[in-house]
């Protein structure tokens, strides 16, 4: 895996522009992820300007977290045009399975999408491959490794790299699956980790063509920069500034050093 962990210096001396369509519970701290690993950020959503955004991006993060109907036609005009240009198109299924207008719009948007890559929690996951699940509000009732059966359907009928989150991270493709066990449990109490994971892997895979060594490598950032963060920090709210700091001092030797992966 040092392919990927080397990922990193890659994405800091390209500096991808990440197109963003994300909600407003999580612009801030997304954003500054994103600065804090190299990357440059942009929060569009504006239907008007969907088409010449996603003609500029390297890559398209999509988060279904504060839905509308006017975002939903904007997270559609972005991902015709993204899936046209090749570029990597990331989808954040939040709240899938808890209401039909979520699971509808979610399952809509995998469908003829080049380049996709899903990050959800196990719940999202499983509603999303059509497993009869409920999720409370945008919380999982499954942990993670419930759902690396539907993350595998997923991936096969996607051709997609699908991420389940949790206190063990999966990353799934139709012939290969990697558990990260990095992070800590204080990350479950900040609202929009989930979601920076999302954003950081547009960063990742926008730097490359193997879509599963930039999820991977995403995934364990996510996780080292956690648990140098907690070992600051005096609880949540203490938690997210040292977080954004050991973002910005991750390199592929410090990856290296902590991750902890493994092959199934």
């Amino acid at each position: 895996m040092s392919d990927a962990i080397s990922l990193i210096s890659t994405v800091r001396s390209q500096h991808p522009l990440v197109h963003n369509i994300t909600n407003y519970v999580v612009m801030n701290i997304t954003a500054n992820a994103l600065l804090a690993v190299g990357a440059s950020p942009v929060m569009a959503h504006a239907l008007e300007e969907m088409e010449e955004m996603a003609s500029l991006a390297s890559a398209l993060v999509i988060n279904l977290g504060t839905l509308s109907m006017p975002w939903i036609e904007a997270m559609k005009t972005a991902k015709q045009v993204a899936s046209q240009r090749g570029i990597p198109i990331i989808l954040d299924p939040v709240g899938a399975g808890a209401t039909q207008l979520r699971t509808r719009t979610a399952r809509e948007l995998v469908e003829d999408c080049s380049s996709l890559i899903i990050r959800g929690n196990a719940s999202e996951i499983c509603a999303l491959a059509n497993e009869a699940v409920k999720t409370r509000g945008v919380d999982s009732t499954l942990t993670s490794d419930h759902a690396v059966e539907a993350a595998t359907l997923l991936a096969g009928q996607h051709t997609a790299i699908v991420v389940i989150s949790g206190e063990t991270d999966h990353v799934v493709s139709p012939e290969r699956h990697v558990e990260v066990h990095n992070g800590d449990r204080i990350m479950a109490q900040v609202t929009g980790m989930g979601c920076v994971s999302t954003a950081l892997l547009g960063a990742f895979a926008a730097v490359t063509s193997d879509r599963f060594d930039a999820a991977v490598a995403t995934m364990v950032a996510m996780g080292v920069a956690g648990e140098l963060a907690v070992g600051r920090s005096e609880g949540p709210g203490t938690f997210v500034p040292h977080f954004i700091d050991a973002l910005a001092r991750l390199s592929p030797d410090l990856l290296t050093a902590h991750a902890r992966i493994v092959s199934r």
